[in-house]
């Protein structure tokens, strides 16, 4: 691949908004096309960020020989399909987080981009952050010795009427996949798949999670991750990483960070900052050029065994507390029975 990248973005809400200007700071990066399910909003997409063609289906932006790669910013419910289309028409893809609705379906994506040679990456952007990638090889380094317990949260004051789409069962809607994907990837990056998740959720009258608490365990290291999400409760969005030597703090926006702090045991607290804007998409979206650009079809910064382990999580987080999607079919998990409240 040449050294511009051409981008096609497939659906044109808020994330697809914020992505497209992060992107377009980026030398080489050039938006050929947008896509959406009405023509009207594609091209009200395409005349804000002055891109040449807009399409009011997604076929469209599929078939067009000129994008190299896809973003997908559709709600999750939406993920399987519209990455799977790209996929099978060649294009390069970057899918917006949680990957898909289940570990079944994210493990239909990863097969297929396999097996076609094709670039797949989750848009986990907290993994592309400059001072997350720090602090992971710092606690790898043993900054902080043997880690014991890792804490995160992310929740939303809300309320969140009925009709919004966190409160939809059928897009995929509550607080774990838009919310709780965050601070299970960032246990996740630090420690791995579990070996255990117990949970225990408040579920709305439609039957999605508007407040869930996740505790994770990790038989070889002894482990556990403490972590919650909530669409009706602001959190103080902050982890925590503690060790056998000491603790990494990261203040509110724990997912965005500007700052941590390292306590060593015995040493006074180190602080590391970062001058780059923590809110940017951009640095997603650079390691996706690099990985085209080179030939990768696999980014060792957003691996792809690493999303599906993610999905395996909160597969089974959702088992515990007993929420399905009208998509699924049969989905169970092994492990202990639901703790559910219902609000």
């Amino acid at each position: 691949m040449g050294e511009t990248v051409r981008w096609g973005i497939l659906a044109t809400g808020g994330i697809a908004e914020r992505f497209t200007t992060d992107l377009l700071t980026l030398d080489g990066a050039e938006v050929v096309a947008v896509a959406s399910r009405t023509e009207a909003s594609a091209k009200a997409f395409a005349d804000r960020f002055g891109i040449p063609r807009a399409y009011g289906d997604w076929a469209g932006l599929f078939a067009d020989e000129d994008v190299d790669v896809v973003y997908v910013a559709t709600p999750h419910h939406a993920h399987r399909e519209a990455a799977g289309r790209a996929l099978e028409a060649g294009k390069a893809v970057l899918c917006e987080k949680a990957l898909t609705l289940n570990a079944r379906e994210a493990e239909e994506l990863v097969t297929s981009s396999r097996d076609r040679g094709l670039f797949l990456m989750e848009a986990m952007w907290m993994y592309c952050n400059p001072l997350i990638r720090r602090l992971a090889e710092l606690v790898r380094d043993g900054a902080v010795g043997e880690i014991r317990t890792v804490q995160a949260d992310f929740g939303l004051a809300g309320p969140f009427a009925a009709d919004h789409r966190l409160r939809d069962p059928a897009v995929g809607g509550g607080a774990l996949l838009d919310l709780g994907v965050y601070p299970v990837s960032f246990a996740q990056l630090l420690l791995g798949e579990p070996d255990t998740v117990h949970a225990h959720a408040l579920l709305s009258p439609e039957g999605v999670d508007l407040n869930t608490g996740m505790l994770l365990g990790w038989s070889d290291s002894g482990a556990s991750a403490l972590l919650s999400c909530s669409l009706d409760a602001d959190t103080p969005l902050t982890a925590s990483v503690t060790g056998s030597l000491g603790r990494i703090d990261i203040p509110r926006g724990f997912f965005f960070p500007e700052r941590f702090t390292l306590h060593r045991n015995g040493h006074e607290p180190e602080e590391f900052t970062s001058s780059d804007d923590p809110h940017s998409l951009r640095h997603e979206a650079a390691e996706v050029m690099r990985c085209l650009r080179t030939g990768v079809t696999e980014s060792p910064l957003v691996p792809l065994d690493g999303s599906l382990a993610v999905m395996r999580t909160l597969d089974a987080v959702r088992d515990r507390i007993g929420v399905r999607y009208p998509q699924e079919e049969g989905l169970r998990h092994p492990g202990e029975e639901a703790a559910v409240t219902r609000a």
